[in-house]
């Protein structure tokens, strides 16, 4: 008796093995920066560390920061909303997106317009995230509930309240 496919967890309702899981193989087969997100989000929720730290844009040396991206990664991923995507006239792409989570008995949702470069790579190119920022509230912001801990993590807003996340500000 087969075992069923597995749905993706990126929520396209797509099975893994036609879905992100090609481009976990080979990242430049993602096409679109939301291919890439959407690997991303996928690779957290599987536990996919190396792949995390390998579509990170160069730039952002990512290897020196692998046991905090590990901690993200081996967060408890609930599911993930896109908000909107697109590639811009300078050929940046742009993901904005909803990623939730739990952590101890509450739940968090995580909003953010993701930076992506298409750059070379060997005989090809590839589509790396660069950076996001948290997008401003369209309406009276609300108590958002804080998570308390000794430590900011990297994706985490910047405590200064720029809107930034904490390594792209005050880290």
């Amino acid at each position: 008796m087969s075992t069923p496919a597995q749905l993706c967890p990126c929520g396209s309702k797509k099975i893994l093995t036609t879905c992100c899981q090609p481009i976990h193989q080979i990242p430049s087969r993602a096409e679109h920066p939301e291919q890439l997100m959407r690997a991303r989000y996928s690779a957290h929720v599987l536990g996919l560390v190396d792949f995390v730290v390998a579509t990170y844009h160069p730039s952002c040396e990512a290897e020196q920061h692998r046991e905090a991206i590990a901690e993200s990664v081996h967060s408890n991923w609930l599911g993930l909303e896109v908000v909107s995507s697109e590639i811009a006239a300078n050929g940046e792409g742009f993901v904005e997106f909803k990623a939730y989570y739990q952590e101890g008995k509450e739940e968090f949702c995580l909003q953010e317009k993701s930076r992506f470069l298409r750059e070379p790579c060997g005989d090809t190119s590839q589509w790396f995230y660069i950076d996001g920022e948290y997008p401003e509230p369209e309406t009276e912001p609300t108590q958002q509930p804080q998570v308390i801990s000794d430590k900011v993590g990297r994706n985490d807003p910047c405590p200064c309240g720029s809107g930034k996340k904490f390594k792209k500000c005050c880290s």
